[in-house]
């Protein structure tokens, strides 16, 4: 049984931080969540003017961010004084836990900065853990070679190789190169929310086409086959995620189980508490 495509999104493009230009794809107005995935955004250009002024200090409480930069160069740093670098192809996964206070601040690589942001949520029990980086070079993300192209492993498990992110509920996250004819199955738990978002080239999933910039919702049982359906390479995502199925109330650079625990958080980053 495989897994079909039941809904397609072409995002919104907005802008962030300090007028970062990007686009939303998932947390904007065609899909406000994907279970436990809270938003997915794309960004990227070759001029510095669109993300030179990045993301100056701001909050964060009760989800996990997960960056993952293709190209440029991002430095971090947050309220408790950890600093982090971001470069080609590796990946900062903070999470925000109780609060965190940070600022993530673009280098310009040869103009080019591109890769993605996900949040992922954290269940109940967990929104209040002390925060925590982990900050991932590209050299430590496997590379697992299939005919035709590669898997990177950034978290999960695919083919006994394991992904350097330690997501706190069950989760997989691959990026995935393959040449024209050529094709892959990738094995899903069950009940397990998925998706892949196309960044380069064309894909087909049974009957359904993508395209660059198009990010598909998959079924939520079987496996996923996935065609490249285009002359040039198939560059993706596939992420996947075990459901919290828990009430979520979101206010801005906060996600809670409550409107009052989203009051709190505010009152706590007012009063300068947040990160206490």
């Amino acid at each position: 049984m495989s897994r079909e495509i039941i809904q397609i999104i072409e995002g919104l493009e907005t802008s962030d931080g300090a007028g970062v230009k990007l686009r939303r794809i998932i947390g904007g107005p065609d899909l406000n969540m994907l279970d436990p995935f809270l938003l997915f955004d794309e960004f990227g250009s070759d001029d510095p003017n669109d993300y030179i002024g990045g993301f100056p200090p701001h909050p964060h409480r009760g989800f996990e961010t997960i960056t993952y930069m293709l190209n440029g160069k991002f430095k971090h740093k947050d309220s408790a004084g950890n600093e982090g670098y971001l470069t080609d192809g590796s990946v900062q996964w903070m999470t925000a836990g109780k609060g965190v206070i940070h600022s993530e601040m673009p280098e310009q690589t040869d103009g080019l900065s591109r890769g993605f942001q996900l949040w992922l949520n954290l269940p109940k029990n967990l929104k209040m853990i002390d925060p925590s980086y982990n900050d991932i070079p590209a050299k430590s993300i496997p590379e697992i070679q299939i005919p035709g192209g590669y898997i990177k492993v950034i978290c999960g498990e695919i083919n006994g190789i394991k992904g350097p992110g330690r997501a706190h509920t069950g989760m997989f996250y691959y990026d995935i190169s393959l040449s024209p004819k050529n094709n892959i199955e990738i094995s899903v738990d069950d009940h397990w929310n998925s998706f892949i978002y196309i960044y380069d080239g064309k894909a087909r999933i049974a009957d359904k086409g993508l395209n660059i910039g198009q990010l598909g919702v998959f079924s939520d049982t079987g496996k996923i086959n996935l065609y490249v359906d285009s002359s040039i390479n198939l560059k993706c995502i596939i992420v996947g995620g075990e459901k919290l199925n828990e009430p979520v109330a979101r206010g801005g650079p906060f996600v809670m189980n409550t409107k009052a625990e989203v009051l709190k958080a505010f009152s706590d980053y007012q009063e300068g508490i947040l990160t206490k």
